[in-house]
Parts: C-alpha cells; structure tokens; sequence
C-alpha cells in the first residue's frame, strides 16, 4: 500500500463496546451481561445458574474457546453480544496452552516468570479473536472476572489494598489495556461512626443492597473507561448503554 495524504480519513468511527466487568461474588455480573441484546456465553466456568441464556457449555481446553470465537466469526447467526465468564477461570486454560507449545511440566517450569510472560502471547490470541468479532461482526464483548484484594505499591505514597481482576498482574494488565471500559462491580456501602462512650466511636458499614458499577479508577479499585459515563453508575443495562455511543448511534437509525 502506498500511504499519501489521500489516504487520510477524518470522523468517528463507533464501534461495539469491548469491555470487562469484575467484582465480588454474587454481585451480579453474569445478570448484568445477560442482560445485553442477544447474548451468547463462553463459559470456562458454570456461572449461569438459573439464567437461561445461549451458552457453547463449559469449554475446556483454549483451543475450544478460540473454535466458539471462530464459529461466531464464520458462521451466520443473530447473536449481539459475546459475553465471557469468567477470565480468572479461563487462565489456567491459557497456561496449559502455553506448557503444551512449549512442552513445560506447568507454568513455573522456565523459571523467574517465564512462563507467565509467554503466556501472554495466548492471550493476545484471544484479544485478536475478540477484536474480529467486534469489528467485522459488530459485536459487543463483555469479559466477566471475579476480584481479589491485593496490595498496590504505589510510588507516591504508602503501599495499600485495593481490588483488581483475579489474574496474574501482566495478563490482567494486558487486557485491561485492550479494553474500552473496565468496571468495578460492587454493593453500595456507606460508613456510619457511632459513640460507644468512653470517648470512642466505631466505624460501621451500611448499604441497601444497591448494586453500583464503578467506571472510573479510585485508591480502593481499578476502573478505565473511553466513554462520558458517570463515576459510578446504577448496575443496569440501560444506565450503562446510555453513555456508549454505538449504542446510541443504533437507537437513532
């Protein structure tokens, strides 16, 4: 190809939300992406419970994710949304790929976080697929991931906790970075300080039971978003399309 300034584009083009939602468990974060316009589950873990969704069963291996991505890619059907559930569970999948290309006993075998590094290149595989089906498909991706409770050494204050995805840090940090969003599922919770006497007061956690997505990062999680979306958002379909583009554009047509 042969680049000159003809080839310039100018304008927006609105593409399909690739996006991960993790938190704690029980939060409702499989509802929530069940939720979204004709969905379809790749499960590596069995997540759906009561939900009656379309679902390709509990795939096992990551060559039978990568054969669901393709057969979504290749064959015509109506589904909107690919939703995967979870990637905590689809790690492990990802490693014993890597130990079978590279015929290491597990993924400690190389050494010093070799083994972790290579194992990135599998999940770019995955992205590449899901990045297909988003573009050339228009379909949206929704990753589902559980949380932990990690400590976060940062370089301008003291170490402390905050949540992040269940993964080993360089994967979760490499889809992250693909991602559009990144949202922190978690409950509502508020602090109230009661007098005990004495001159004391205890900190107590209060909440509703409202379920909240956070869009945006704070000390005690992590959060991205590309979009206008508020800070924190109610963990409906509707309040998060409402500040997505591409959902908007196809309400106007």
């Amino acid at each position: 190809m042969n680049i000159t300034l003809a080839n310039v584009k100018h304008g927006v083009t609105l593409s399909p939300p690739l996006a991960m939602v993790y938190g704690t468990h029980g939060v409702g974060k499989t509802s929530f992406a069940a939720s979204a316009p004709a969905p379809i589950f790749l499960q590596t873990e069995d997540g759906l419970g009561l939900i009656d969704a379309p679902t390709f069963g509990i795939l096992k291996t990551f060559d039978e994710v990568m054969q669901a991505i393709s057969s979504l890619y290749s064959e015509d059907h109506a589904f909107q949304t690919l939703v995967l559930d979870s990637t905590d569970h689809l790690e492990p999948l990802v490693w014993a790929q890597a130990c079978k290309d590279n015929a290491w006993a597990n993924i400690e075998t190389p050494g010093y976080g070799r083994g972790y590094v290579a194992a990135l290149d599998i999940w770019r595989l995955l992205l590449d697929g899901l990045r297909a089906l988003r573009d050339e498909k228009k379909m949206s991706v929704i990753l589902i991931a559980h949380s932990s409770v990690s400590r976060f050494d940062s370089p301008d204050s003291e170490p402390y906790d905050r949540y992040s995805p269940k993964m080993h840090k360089a994967a979760s940090a490499l889809l992250q970075e693909a991602m559009d969003i990144v949202m922190f599922a978690n409950y509502r919770i508020n602090t109230v300080k009661t007098d005990v006497g004495f001159n004391k007061k205890v900190t107590r956690a209060v909440g509703g039971g409202e379920r909240v997505l956070y869009t945006e990062e704070r000390p005690a999680f992590l959060a991205k978003q590309r979009y206008n979306l508020p800070p924190s958002i109610p963990m409906l379909w509707a309040d998060f399309v409402a500040g997505v583009p591409f959902f908007n554009q196809q309400e106007t047509k």
